[in-house]
């Protein structure tokens, strides 16, 4: 179904620590008013990494109302690449070795048309009529593993590098983000989240969480689903809705 020129967005997003971690370094921002979502994932020490998705929150919630899906994207790629260099300063400063950075995953929907933008292993999944799609590729070496078929998706899951990326904000000076276009439908849904879902999760479990009516039920079992596989990691999840009405969704 085509979407209409009065689309509008509902969404539900959710975060928590886990069953492991003391401290949540996962931090999400849900913008549905102008159509702009993310996750961050912190990487460093607890404080740091803490305080690295913090930035990148905080500075995509300055973002006001724009025109046009470029100019959207172009302001979310250049506030990231702001706290990029803002962590790179900041790790410099505290001494050699430090390292103060986060993963990110935005989706931006403007009309018949989205944008993900990411770093690392975050990820951005779109639902339409039942099937589920990654939107997003992680920048680890294991994904590098996994799309050359010397690992399947499976043994990716538990592979002793799983949790290691080679792209972050903060990681280095000249950060490379990741931006993709994809057409938007009435009734798509997309789901943001950290590693925290995708190590607990498959993806058909993943599908089938993802599948009901309501965004904010959807998100809810996806953590419930996450925490009952062993809850090791933080968790950041969001749920979107397109033009929730046409497929019955409550609006809340």
């Amino acid at each position: 179904m085509p979407i209409s020129h009065e689309c509008s967005y509902v969404s539900a997003g959710l975060t928590h620590p886990g069953h492991v971690r003391q401290v949540n370094q996962d931090a999400f921002i849900a913008m549905p008013e102008i159509g702009v979502w993310l996750v961050a994932d912190g990487v460093g020490g607890h404080l740091q990494g803490e305080m690295a998705s913090k930035l990148l929150v905080e500075a995509i919630g300055t973002i006001g109302s724009t025109e046009g899906l470029d100019q959207l994207t172009d302001l979310v790629c250049r506030k990231i690449l702001a706290v990029n260099d803002e962590l790179v300063q900041l790790a410099k400063n505290t001494g050699p070795d430090t390292i103060i950075g986060s993963t990110v995953a935005a989706l931006i929907v403007q009309g018949s048309e989205c944008v993900c933008v990411w770093a690392g292993d975050s990820r951005v999944y779109g639902l339409r009529q039942g099937r589920l799609t990654r939107l997003t590729r992680d920048h680890s070496p294991v994904e590098d593993l996994v799309e050359h078929g010397t690992l399947s998706r499976t043994q990716a899951m538990a592979h002793p590098q799983a949790n290691v990326i080679y792209r972050a904000v903060g990681k280095e000076a000249d950060l490379q983000l990741d931006v993709r276009l994809y057409d938007v439908r009435a009734q798509d849904r997309f789901l943001l989240c950290t590693d925290g879902l995708i190590k607990e999760a498959s993806e058909s479990e993943i599908t089938e969480q993802l599948s009901g009516d309501d965004c904010r039920k959807s998100s809810e079992a996806l953590l419930q689903l996450a925490l009952r596989h062993g809850g090791h990691d933080n968790i950041a999840i969001i749920v979107v809705d397109i033009n929730p009405n046409d497929r019955g969704a409550n609006r809340r």
